[in-house]
């Protein structure tokens, strides 16, 4: 007898980005604030790091979703918080998608017109093909590509189909036109997610883009916006207005609190309740909390980096611009690009021989391109002149 289900055996596994041993390499690599938290956050933490540690922590994180309740101009009903946002990414496609060895062949009693038990509602006089099409968009993850990496991880783990579909060659979104007209967007899927700003590719989706993709859908959609606050605008609204639509957030890449994982969904009550009832009891831990609420008092600090990152970020693409790199448009804290020659893989090994770690993917999608961390001046100046070197000792063999 099996002790592993064939599902987990056949799955492949999220892989993060490379976390070094090697000293001296400038880590460009996993999108991490280059800034340290607020002097206010580690004098916090250090305080907390008391006999409270034998204790279990806030299971629902009241205070924190009270005071993000009070920023975002909402309720706390709106907010749960999880460890890190990958966990309540897992959670929903936990809450909202029937997993698909459940959903299709295992049906026939629905598809006959047995309401009973079934995820979709039952409509009297509808086709067997009609159901099947609902009970397999039931059972659908969708999301664009290229995106996070996780998220066809997340629907495997489920058991859950996958609808990857691609958006436009510049990383732009289709518009629902195109989407319609093309065929292979489903605007019933379970659950789609967005990710806004693109990671890899970097481009921001303006909100009415957003909103008239939302409107068409009639699942669940989810903005990661884990990038958003180095963008030109957020989609915060479009979750407080619409019942189907929650908005993701992270305290990891722009307020310097990877290391305790902490993140968020704004959305309906009902949604988040639906989250609330499947969580860990105590799924954040408690200095995590002290750290996310300290970071809220002192936003001053984290928006002034905010800006020293996005000036950087202009001014590298600049730089790769000027010396031959192909710089797509980027609204994060990162830049996709693509080397003027040789193959981006190769870029990768010869910029960590000059102790530069940058990230480089092999989907087909994006792997003629490197994705740069935007770090310090100091680091971005270290990574221009590795740069420079290996187009004056590689270019003649290149051409």
């Amino acid at each position: 007898m099996k002790l592993v289900r064939p599902l987990v055996e056949r799955l492949h596994a999220y892989i993060p980005g490379e976390q070094p041993k090697i000293k001296g390499l400038i880590k460009l690599n996993t999108n991490e604030n280059p800034y340290p938290p607020s002097p206010k956050v580690l004098k916090a933490v250090k305080a907390a790091v008391d006999g409270r540690l034998r204790l279990y922590p806030d299971p629902t994180a009241q205070a924190l979703r009270e005071k993000l309740a009070q920023i975002h101009g909402c309720k706390t009903e709106n907010i749960i918080i999880g460890n890190g946002s990958d966990e309540l990414l897992a959670l929903a496609t936990r809450a909202f998608v029937e997993p698909a060895d459940r959903g299709l062949p295992g049906r026939s009693a629905a598809v006959r017109g047995e309401p009973r038990g079934s995820i979709v509602p039952f409509v009297p006089g509808e086709s067997a093909a009609a159901r099947m099409a609902a009970l397999r968009s039931g059972a659908t993850v969708q999301y664009f590509t290229p995106s996070y990496s996780l998220y066809p991880v997340l629907a495997d783990i489920h058991g859950a189909g996958r609808n990857p579909v691609p958006l436009k060659p510049d990383f732009s979104l289709p518009s629902v036109f195109e989407l319609r007209r093309d065929g292979r967007w489903d605007f019933h899927a379970a659950l789609t997610f967005i990710t806004t700003p693109n990671a890899p590719g970097g481009r921001g989706y303006p909100t009415a883009e957003l909103e008239s993709l939302c409107r068409a859908q009639k699942g669940v959609v989810i903005l990661d916006e884990a990038y958003v606050d180095f963008a030109d605008e957020n989609a915060l609204e479009l979750a407080l207005k619409y019942p189907h639509v929650i908005v993701s957030r992270t305290f990891s890449k722009a307020y310097s609190l990877c290391f305790q994982r902490i993140g968020y969904f704004v959305g309906h009550p009902e949604l988040i309740a639906a989250l609330d009832r499947i969580r860990d009891s105590y799924n954040v831990n408690g200095l995590g909390q002290v750290a996310a609420l300290a970071t809220l008092d002192a936003l001053p600090y984290y928006r002034a980096n905010f800006r020293r990152i996005v000036a950087e970020r202009e001014r590298v693409a600049r730089e790769l611009t000027i010396i031959g790199f192909r710089v797509f448009p980027g609204q994060t804290n990162f830049l996709l690009v693509r080397p003027p020659v040789g193959a981006a893989k190769d870029w990768l090994g010869k910029l960590r021989e000059r102790k530069v770690l940058v990230r480089w993917f092999s989907d087909p999608d994006v792997n003629d391109y490197l994705r740069i961390t935007v770090g310090r001046e100091v680091e971005m100046k270290a990574m221009l002149r590795a740069v420079r070197s290996i187009l004056n000792r590689h270019v003649p063999r290149w051409a």
